[in-house]
């Protein structure tokens, strides 16, 4: 399958990864920000903390969140890997039996035919 333009025209592998990379980038951006935020939320919950205990809890959390981020973002990844090779395997088998059924009916038909042709023939005589 093929990456394709706003335009319908198929995009170059250049373009496709590129425009792969900085989607990537900017959900990495994203999920950064969030983290960032509810590592704020959470330090102003804990009105005791100072200053520099706040910025090391901001900094700790954001880093562990984006650590588990990373974690599932690969599980997913790696599952999707898998399923492909999974479905790859079991559309090979269902062409190969699809062609196998074609070809017997298509013998069956050559001969059903032949037959028939056979007894035409010698109905005709």
């Amino acid at each position: 399958m093929t990456s394709s333009s706003r335009h319908g025209a198929p995009l170059d592998r250049h373009s496709g990864a590129l425009a792969n990379e900085v989607e990537g980038y900017l959900l990495l951006q994203a999920e950064r920000e969030q983290a960032q935020r509810e590592a704020e939320a959470l330090c102003a919950r804990l009105p005791w903390l100072t200053s520099g205990q706040a910025d090391d809890l901001e900094r700790h959390y954001t880093e562990q969140r984006l650590g588990l981020t990373r974690q599932a973002l690969q599980a997913t990844a790696d599952r999707a890997k898998r399923l492909r090779g999974e479905y790859e395997t079991r559309y090979a088998t269902l062409r190969r039996t699809l062609l196998r059924r074609y070809a017997i009916c298509a013998c069956l038909l050559i001969a059903g035919s032949t037959t028939a042709g056979a007894g035409a023939s010698l109905l005709a005589r």
